[in-house]
This record gives structure tokens, C-alpha cells and sequence, in this order.
């Protein structure tokens, strides 16, 4: 079926290669479509290869930034509070705020599990002109999603690093509590804003097309 599918793009723009006749301008826009078919083509045969490819990769880099983390600072201390009732409402503060960046990150593997099936069509949008603009959304937020945790990682060396200054050290639990609140905002924006970026662009190319009509 999918076989079909391509030999039925490739057929229409070789008809249209021909009927082109003269016309240098058709021709080039022809020979753009069939250009841009075959790179298709190769890019969504090899699509699960590349997207496993990212998320491997995506996963090497962010353990291998997480390893340079001591495990005790993901440890609740109430180091610098001396106050009972103070470390209660930290501790729970700090369960809480791991619970919303464990939300934040299940929402995010599903969408990256979900991208098993969005990525090849984002592909074929996005090198289908009329439609490149929803191609270059999926894509967009995809690449986001796959490769977020590992910025959460250079954020969590950079946090993890404060605790080794006297000040930040007295206060770990409030550093700690930081921490995921920045990651689970981090993720979040980069996530959301990738397609709210790319909203605008299918928004101003609707409103071109609309113009030209």
C-alpha cells in the first residue's frame, strides 16, 4: 500500500516534469517535487531508525551528565533547619514538587513513545509544501521532547554544585526544591513553546495562502 502510495507521488510529478513542456520555471518546480519525493521517501523508510537513533542518543547523553551527580544530593536533609515544624513543610514541599516533576516527565515519554508514529508523518509534511508547516510543528516538538532531559541534567550538575557553597549548603533542601520546580518549568516551556512557535507559522502561512486566493 505504502509502496503504491510512492509510486503514485513519483508517477504524478514525472507526468508534470513532462507536461511542463518549455516552461523553465515549471520544470525547476517540478524537479524540486521529485527532489524533495526521494528525500522523503529514504528519511520515512529509515524514520524509526532515526528517531531511535535521537532517543539512544538523548539517553546516553543524559545519564552520562546525571553520573556526575553525587546521589547524596537527592537526599532530603534538614541540614540548616532547626525548626520541626520548618522541616516537616520542606520535606513535604519537596515531595510535592517531585511528584509534579514525575507528572511532567510522564507526560514527556509519552509524547516520545507517541512520536514512534508522528515522527515519519512529520516527515512527509514537511516535505510536502502545503503542509510543511504542520510537518516542521511535529518535528519540532518531538526533537524538544527526546532531548529536554538532558538539559534537566545540566541543570541538575548546576544545582548540585550550589550545595558546595557554604550559604547554598546550609539551605539544600530549598536548593533541592528548586531544582525540580526549574525542571519541571523548563520542560514545560521548551515543550509547549516549540509548538506554540510553530502555531504561529502554520498561522502565517494559512494567512498567505488565504491573501493569495
Amino acid at each position: 500500500m505504502v509502496s503504491m502510495f510512492y509510486a503514485l507521488l513519483l508517477l504524478g510529478t514525472g507526468i508534470n516534469f513532462i507536461i511542463s513542456g518549455y516552461d523553465s520555471a515549471k520544470r525547476e518546480n517540478a524537479k524540486n517535487w521529485l527532489r524533495n519525493i526521494v528525500i522523503m521517501i529514504i528519511l520515512i523508510q529509515a524514520s524509526f531508525f532515526i528517531y531511535q537513533l535521537g532517543v539512544d542518543l538523548s539517553s546516553i547523553m543524559t545519564s552520562a551528565s546525571l553520573h556526575l551527580i553525587d546521589e547524596s544530593f537527592f537526599l532530603i536533609s534538614p541540614k540548616g533547619i532547626n525548626d520541626l515544624a520548618l522541616s516537616i513543610i520542606f520535606s513535604s514541599l519537596y515531595i510535592v514538587t517531585l511528584i509534579i516533576t514525575s507528572i511532567v516527565l510522564i507526560m514527556r515519554y509519552a509524547f516520545v513513545a507517541i512520536g514512534v508514529v508522528l515522527f515519519p508523518m512529520g516527515i512527509f509534511m514537511y516535505f510536502f509544501p502545503p503542509l510543511r508547516s504542520y510537518g516542521s510543528l511535529i518535528i519540532n516538538f518531538l526533537g524538544t521532547a527526546i532531548f529536554v532531559t538532558f538539559f534537566d541534567a545540566l541543570l541538575l550538575i548546576g544545582f548540585s554544585k550550589l550545595t558546595d557553597i557554604g550559604i547554598f549548603g546550609e539551605m539544600k533542601m530549598l536548593v533541592l526544591i528548586s531544582a525540580f520546580l526549574v525542571i519541571s518549568l523548563l520542560m514545560l516551556f521548551l515543550m509547549f513553546f516549540s509548538i506554540v512557535k510553530a502555531s504561529f507559522n502554520v498561522y502565517t502561512d494559512v494567512k498567505r495562502i488565504g491573501g493569495k486566493l
